[in-house]
């Protein structure tokens, strides 16, 4: 069957609405308010109705929004690209993500919220921390990642559970940390579990 004016005219209609939403939910994001589909579509001139026939919940919206966002690992740690201390690097890498969570928190906080009551969402989660921390952590693939792979794999664990949006939140929300304070000590545990991981690695192999 041919494709008709109409059919095309359809068709450029939905993508535009789809990319007026996605736009929307971006400029919401930036301004690091809390984000919610109400709000994305009154901003985005849609119905709810319409911008949830477009995305089936909020993280998969937020999850296309935040596309291209963030940078790759590699080029958020450029500035320490040539840095062998995966202690610095770490620690770099620990301040970048947090201050970029804090620049978005609003959207973090409705992407947390909806994937803990919806786990089969997480998915949907941009998983950054992962592949900042595997790059900061290249210049012990070599001698821990050999040496000891399990112990290896144990600090990349014990570093996402501290360079991440739940650790800063509990920094600020639970213990009272102003933002500053939160990420500094959480960059300090970071600095901590990488640098003790170093030590004893380099304990086993004297």
């Amino acid at each position: 069957m041919a494709t008709t004016s109409t059919d095309t005219g359809r068709s450029n209609q939905k993508k535009r609405t789809r990319a007026a939403i996605v736009e929307a939910a971006r400029a919401l994001i930036g301004t690091g308010d809390d984000l919610t589909m109400p709000a994305v579509a009154r901003a985005a001139l849609v119905s709810e109705a319409t911008a949830y026939r477009y995305f089936p919940d909020l993280p998969s919206l937020i999850s296309e929004a935040l596309a291209g966002a963030w940078p790759a690992p590699a080029d958020a740690l450029r500035p320490v690209a040539d840095s062998p201390d995966p202690v610095a690097r770490v620690a770099f890498a620990c301040e970048f993500l947090l201050r970029g969570i804090l620049a978005r928190q609003g959207s973090v906080r409705a992407m947390i919220a909806a994937t803990v009551t919806r786990p089969e969402t997480a998915a949907t989660r941009p998983g950054i921390r992962f592949g900042l921390i595997d790059h900061a952590l290249l210049p012990l693939a070599d001698t821990l990642g050999a040496t000891d792979p399990d112990a290896f794999a144990q600090l990349k664990r014990d570093l996402v559970v501290v360079v991440g949006a739940e650790a800063l939140f509990t920094l600020t929300d639970l213990c009272g940390l102003d933002p500053e304070a939160a990420v500094t000590s959480a960059v300090r545990t970071a600095a901590t579990l990488t640098e003790a991981a170093v030590r004893a690695d380099r304990q086993r192999t004297d």
